[in-house]
């Protein structure tokens, strides 16, 4: 456990009951009512964690009878130090870029009504202009910023249907976002990315967001749109979050240009697999055909694995995992707090062997050669990734992270 770190939201868990240890006797206590007090119904309380930093452990909590489902948080355990606040986590990369003092800035509302009125036709820049707004969303706020990793949304098509989608309900869950309702034409697609790659700080376009399906299903139009903007800057990493399923949109983007991918992957255990993405069209043998295309063309590859605490750190997934990671050669593990409601994954997937806990997880894979362990991705051109160090000391001597200056 840490302290719990600069950025990091503390949240009640509805509904749901604590559960601890007596002082006294260790015996394992769930309140219901306000032990101080005597009186008054308590609740589970976690924490959600920025960027850079991995959950470890859940919270320990009882759900009522016929419980809701959760919203679709990545809750982490906490406790108190000395009335300190300490997080079951870990971090595994720098999030300065990701901290929440650099977002929603008092002059990011001017940014984007000034972005909007020079590309008013832009449904690209409207769909982000709503997720700046209504969910904060980091990568759709960088494009008004003109920094670091900016989101491009092109297809509200998906070939999954995973248990943790964030913009699809399934099986009567709800999504807590909203998905676009178009595709975009590839004027539009390269109006916005050619503007981020030439004006972004260690800029980096990425196609697959929160607000979208696949972007591979898409990989016509975001084969010429790379071709079209690679066509007139060197500059920026053009990036693609995807499930890699679709094999031939893949290698059209990939052919194109690409310089990174992002692979989502919750198991390499075929069944696994398929239990929790649900494709359809492919399975885990496209997902590897597809990477070893990428890397056979200099694609800088990393493996977003969806981390679950007693299920990841499975002895049998971290050797899997392992052998995944060796066959493919993949350059990155980025490792990402499954957000889901956790009754659902566990009946999902039910206890079951020995686990070695996410800090042997990490170690085992800081201990594979070559390959990088992170949160998120980073710049891979050349020149492209620095400290920046001269934007955070004024940040920093202003006292908040704004950027509009």
């Amino acid at each position: 456990m840490v302290p719990l770190p600069g950025g990091a939201s503390l949240v009640m868990v509805p509904q749901y009951y604590p559960v601890g240890l007596a002082t006294d006797s260790e015996q394992v206590v769930c309140l219901q009512t306000n032990p101080l007090l005597g009186h008054g119904r308590v609740y589970a309380v976690a924490a959600l964690l920025p960027q850079g930093f991995t959950r470890t452990y859940l919270p320990a909590m009882v759900a009522p009878a016929q419980q809701a489902r959760l919203p679709m948080l990545g809750y982490a355990a906490v406790g108190l130090v000395n009335d300190e606040v300490w997080v079951a986590a870990t971090q595994i990369d720098g999030h300065r870029r990701w901290h929440p003092r650099f977002y929603n800035t008092p002059g990011l509302e001017r940014r984007i009504c000034a972005r909007l009125s020079r590309h008013p036709e832009n449904r690209i820049l409207q769909q982000l202009a709503g997720c700046a707004r209504r969910y904060s969303c980091f990568t759709a706020q960088n494009v008004f910023y003109e920094r670091w990793e900016g989101g491009i949304p092109t297809m509200p098509a998906c070939n999954a249907a995973c248990l943790g989608c964030i913009s699809e309900g399934h099986e009567g869950g709800e999504s807590p976002q909203h998905r676009l309702a178009f595709v975009p034409s590839v004027e539009e697609i390269v109006e916005v990315g050619l503007h981020h790659l030439e004006k972004a700080r260690q800029g980096i376009v990425s196609f697959g967001q929160g607000c979208e399906g696949e972007p591979a299903l898409n990989g016509e139009r975001l084969a010429e749109a790379i071709a079209r903007m690679r066509g007139t800057t060197a500059k920026g990493t053009i990036n693609m979050n995807t499930n890699a399923g679709c094999q031939q949109g893949v290698r059209a983007v990939v052919d194109a240009g690409l310089d990174a991918m992002r692979v989502t992957i919750f198991s390499c255990h075929p069944e696994h697999y398929r239990t929790y993405h649900r494709p359809s069209g492919y399975d885990l043998g496209d997902v590897e055909e597809s990477i070893a295309y990428a890397k056979a063309r200099g694609v800088f590859v990393s493996i977003n694995l969806l981390v679950f605490p007693g299920f990841t750190d499975r002895v049998e997934e971290v050797a899997l995992l392992e052998e995944f990671i060796r066959r493919t050669g993949v350059d990155m593990v980025q490792l990402r707090n499954l957000t889901i409601d956790p009754e659902v994954l566990a009946q999902t997937f039910p206890a079951a062997g020995e686990t070695l806990g996410i800090v042997g997880l990490i170690g085992r894979l800081r201990a594979l050669p070559r390959l990088r362990v992170g949160g998120y991705t980073h710049p891979v051109r050349a020149g492209e990734e620095g400290p920046d160090a001269h934007w955070q000391c004024i940040a920093m001597r202003k006292g908040q992270g704004d950027y509009d200056k």
